[in-house]
């Protein structure tokens, strides 16, 4: 009976595992004039695509809510944690999606530098009074899986996190503009996925068409 029940769930586990399972936290409702801050680097900005077709910009019309896309292409984590506190200041962003740590994995620097520096972003959005959203970015190579630094974090801060939309559209050739770089199409996805996260967490609803 027990080696029955292991079974069972290890099982449930793999399935989490290999779809992608994460817990839903729920957030704090937006009111209409809150600010969605999209903050990145290329992946947020929308390399390979037009600004109109970048994650934020898809976002945007797909929620009634504002989103504004702080993507800066090559930022690595370090210079994310300097330039966040001013826009943080600036916006006053109710919600912060953030897409990090990138270019520190194509650079090969320190994932442990970049935990911290993802850290310090965490919690000067949480200290604002702002929610956080973490997609979790995939190291380059054949797997395409992120490091175990995003889960832990989002586990550490209690925070939604979208594991497997990047992995996906980056292992397909047809959603990719480049090697790195999403395509339009690619781009929709990562909206769609992030979308379904604040309806399901509460925090927004989508534009009735």
């Amino acid at each position: 009976m027990k080696n029955h029940i292991k079974t069972m769930a290890f099982t449930v586990v793999l399935i989490c595992f290999i779809t992608g399972c994460d817990k839903v936290h729920p957030l704090v409702p937006l009111d209409s004039d809150d600010v969605i801050l999209a903050f990145g680097d290329s992946l947020t900005f929308g390399s390979g695509a037009s600004l109109s077709e970048s994650y934020p910009a898809r976002l945007d019309s797909l929620l009634d809510q504002k989103v504004i896309n702080a993507g800066v292409p090559g930022e690595i984590s370090g210079e994310g944690r300097s330039r966040l506190p001013a826009l943080i200041e600036d916006i006053q962003p109710a919600l912060v999606i953030l897409c990090h740590g990138g270019n520190d994995l194509l650079r090969k620097l320190s994932k442990q530098q970049a935990k911290r520096n993802l850290i310090a972003m965490i919690e000067m959005i949480q200290q604002s009074g702002a929610d956080v959203v973490l997609i979790a970015v995939p190291e380059p190579g054949m797997l395409l899986s992120p490091p175990d630094l995003y889960a832990e974090l989002a586990e550490t801060y209690d925070l939604n996190i979208e594991t497997t939309v990047l992995s996906d559209v980056l292992a397909n050739r047809a959603l990719k503009s480049d090697p790195i770089h999403p395509n339009a199409q690619g781009y929709q996805m990562i909206a769609d996925a992030i979308s379904d996260i604040l309806v399901d967490a509460g925090a927004v609803s989508l534009i009735d068409n």
